[in-house]
């Protein structure tokens, strides 16, 4: 079981259910629905455990070179390919129903989405591509979407802003791992920004995707979705972040500055959920 689990990469998914509660609470309004919560998280996870084992599956030869992915099941051949693509279709397809059933047509049509994306556009023919870094943002800013539509039963502008301003925070997030892993990368030939542009491009760029990322997520509060709290939260952990990534034209190492900036990233996604569960408007 554990060779499965690791398959699904749990902390990919720990990662992506804490954005994806946030946007459950906000399309709530106050008014949560404990099973209907619960129920919309497992779907959510298990259709994106499904899209990790299948991203498994078709990542295996790369998984083999690099040192981090070595130990990984399929690469040891602890678990067969057939068997990981049954597990990784089982587990998307029962999310999908599990999201048909208790929440809405909206939600599982939009986790649909996310999971065609990951796994045939992304995994299957985009990632190791210069485009990788985009058609990944697409994906993974699906979990805190669907579950605002699964709470709200509509698509509106806060939807929306929701979205594109995970889209957004994609970048400076993936771009701090990939520097962290970057001999991993260069081992592989993946066109990721830092191997094909170089580790100071990344840290020049930095601040202005985490600006233009500040200015969208602003929006819910501007659009009168959520209060000073969130806002005020924002700004601050924003604040931290930029003067951390501005570090760029100092003598900072490249692991400690990437190291940094994607600790305020996942400190980004706790406030901002956090603050979403019970600073709404």
């Amino acid at each position: 079981m554990k060779r499965y689990l690791s398959l699904a990469k749990p902390g990919i998914i720990f990662g992506n259910l804490i954005s994806a509660a946030g946007g459950f609470f906000l399309g709530s309004r106050g008014h949560v629905d404990i099973a209907q919560l619960f129920a919309t998280l497992t779907g959510l996870a298990l259709v994106i455990g499904g899209g990790c084992t299948l991203n498994n599956c078709i990542d295996r030869d790369i998984d083999s070179v690099m040192k981090r992915t070595q130990a990984r099941p399929l690469v040891t051949k602890a678990v067969s390919v057939r068997h990981a693509l049954i597990f990784g279709l089982t587990l998307a397809l029962a999310g999908l129903v599990l999201l048909q059933l208790v929440t809405n047509v909206l939600t599982a049509m939009i986790a649909t989405f996310g999971f065609i994306i990951y796994v045939f556009a992304y995994s299957l023919w985009l990632k190791r591509s210069p485009h990788g870094t985009w058609v990944g943002g697409l994906s993974g800013a699906v979990p805190p979407l669907a579950a605002y539509c699964a709470a709200s039963n509509q698509f509106d502008w806060a939807a929306l802003v929701i979205y594109v301003m995970y889209v957004l925070w994609q970048f400076p997030h993936a771009y701090a791992i990939a520097i962290l892993h970057l001999e991993d990368y260069i081992l592989v030939s993946m066109p990721i920004l830092p191997v094909v542009r170089g580790v100071k491009r990344v840290r020049q760029q930095a601040p202005y995707e985490i600006a233009v990322f500040l200015i969208c997520a602003s929006l819910l509060f501007f659009l009168g979705q959520v209060g000073w709290v969130y806002l005020l939260t924002l700004m601050a952990i924003g604040f931290l972040w930029i003067k951390s990534a501005l570090r760029s034209s100092e003598n900072v190492d490249d692991r400690l500055w990437a190291r940094q900036s994607f600790a305020y990233s996942i400190l980004m996604v706790v406030g901002l959920s956090f603050t979403m569960a019970f600073d709404w408007v």
